[in-house]
């Protein structure tokens, strides 16, 4: 017996890889659309792979087709993929889309992607509840335009109902912005020292595509119109995801040189997950009202995320395998060790 008739757009990505995944094992009959209809290999082999470029509203009417129970779309990004859905909500018995973190804003309505800002400290309640203002709907920036997201389909009332998940750091195999690269390459090139900025103790949230693909399942099975963080059981601080990266690739504890404030220069000290304020999520919506419990935690995952890491960029350049990562992280921002060791060497430090 089915649970119903699921369609995952994205499902080639990341977090749609898991998804597919967990709907098929729970009984739904998957259609995973992306954009050149690839399978992964855990998929059930019921699980039906569709090639769709989701910008072309005629294909994805199509792969639509003449209905389905549940729709969760990965890459919903801005007011126009809202508009695609909403036209289509006659067809779809309720949606779960992926939003992010960056929506969020503090009491005076910064962005949370700013709190670097020399401004004063960040005003914010910790954990971060779903009722933390937004920044405003946008064309300006990714949190912006997914507010504008978020906004039109919860405008749908009972017409689509919607589950909005705010997912943060997400993690795990296939991430096109794998934050444990920062370790992992270290650890690969002999790198004994971990320069951490704020004193090693930024936290920023993460969730394990597992863990986000579970709340994507509960969601299913219990349609409604609402928003919720996605998130691990816990927030582990920089410096105890160094020393788990350490342990998962079964290296020595590297030597942590903690740096209070910021990082002394761009290419020393910073690393993807340094933030100057944490970023802790509360997730007690989720439990309240999905029954959400963790099929993960971050430390149990990460050896699987290590050796994915270690073996893609075995002989190869890391900007290449991860573009997006490099586009944000410039190799000598992640891996400056000429200036790493210049400063160490100043400060008698270790190489």
């Amino acid at each position: 017996m089915t649970s119903g008739s699921a369609v995952v757009i994205g499902a080639s990505g990341q977090i749609g890889r898991a998804a597919v995944r967990a709907l098929a094992r729970d009984g739904w009959e998957v259609r995973a659309a992306s954009r050149h209809g690839g399978r992964d290999a855990s998929w059930p082999g019921e699980v039906r792979s569709v090639a769709v470029d989701r910008e072309d509203d005629t294909a994805l009417a199509g792969l639509i087709g003449e209905g389905c129970d549940v729709l969760l779309d990965c890459v919903a990004y801005g007011a126009a993929h809202a508009k695609q859905l909403t036209a289509l909500a006659d067809r779809i018995g309720s949606a779960v889309v992926v939003s992010t973190c960056a929506v969020y804003a503090d009491d005076r309505g910064r962005s949370f992607a700013t709190m670097d800002e020399p401004d004063g400290s960040p005003v914010y309640p910790l954990p971060v509840p779903e009722t933390q203002p937004t920044v405003p709907p946008g064309d300006e920036d990714y949190g912006t335009r997914k507010v504008a997201l978020e906004g039109a389909l919860l405008a749908q009332g009972d017409r689509l109902p919607v589950t909005l998940l705010r997912a943060c750091a997400v993690h795990g195999p296939y991430s096109p912005l794998p934050r444990e690269l920062y370790f992992v390459k270290r650890v690969l090139d002999g790198r004994r020292v971990r320069v951490l900025a704020y004193g090693g103790s930024s936290r920023f949230h993460p969730v394990h595509v597992d863990n986000l693909a579970e709340l994507v399942r509960l969601a299913a099975r219990r349609p409604g119109s609402r928003v919720l963080n996605a998130a691990d059981p816990q927030a582990p601080t920089v410096a105890e995801i160094s020393a788990a990266v350490d342990a998962a690739m079964g290296a020595p504890e590297s030597e942590v040189v903690r740096v209070d404030g910021a990082p002394p220069s761009s290419d020393v000290g910073d690393t993807p997950w340094s933030v100057p304020h944490p970023l802790v999520y509360d997730m007690t919506a989720a439990e309240r009202e999905l029954g959400y419990r963790a099929v993960t935690t971050y430390e149990e995952s990460l050896p699987a995320t290590v050796a994915w890491l270690a073996d893609q960029v075995k002989g190869r350049d890391w900007w290449e395998l991860f573009p997006r990562m490099a586009g944000f992280y410039p190799d000598e921002k992640l891996f400056g060790y000429a200036a790493e060791d210049r400063w160490l060497a100043e400060r008698g430090g270790k190489r």
